[in-house]
């Protein structure tokens, strides 16, 4: 049961992992954001950076199912990710950020089209829309990602927010 506001903006988060829609998060949504990332900036699943991906892909579905998966079942309902989140996260942002850091790392590397270690604002918006962002917002959230103004995108930017986006404190 969802109760207080910050329970309400979590549970609002659980659709953005859900990718298949069907009402729980398992390890095939993150490996099906993996292979719809690689799909949209044309690189190979064998390849190095591919391979990356779906490790990383793996060790954030673990992270998150080791914190939310009370019962064991390989799948985490709306109210396992809340309370999952409420009771572990909420306080400690800086451990979702470290759970998430491979699969983001790995993100970054499929974008970086120049192997610069950070990736165009556009192209993060393609990556965001790949994950099923709606294209303009996935611009607004790119755009406000690069927070130095350079044009770019890089892990330091994106895993402190990516954290404050899904453990939202109060």
């Amino acid at each position: 049961m969802v109760n207080s506001e910050y329970e309400r903006r979590i549970a609002a988060r659980f659709t953005t992992f859900d990718q298949d829609g069907n009402g729980h998060i398992d390890r095939s949504d993150f490996s099906g954001a993996a292979k719809a990332l690689l799909a949209e900036f044309g690189v190979a699943a064998r390849s190095d950076r591919g391979q990356a991906l779906y490790g990383g892909a793996e060790a954030l579905w673990q992270g998150l199912a080791g914190i939310a998966d009370r019962d064991g079942d390989q799948r985490i309902t709306r109210e396992e990710f809340v309370t999952g989140a409420v009771k572990r996260l909420r306080d400690k942002p800086d451990r979702f950020a470290e759970i998430a850091r491979p699969f983001l790392h790995a993100a970054l590397g499929v974008a970086d089209a120049d192997g610069d270690g950070a990736v165009t604002v556009a192209d993060t918006a393609r990556a965001l829309t790949a994950f099923g962002v709606p294209e303009d917002l996935a611009r607004q959230a790119a755009a406000a990602l690069d927070r130095d103004g350079d044009g770019k995108v890089g892990e330091t930017e994106i895993v402190p927010a990516f954290a404050r986006y899904f453990t939202v404190p109060e």
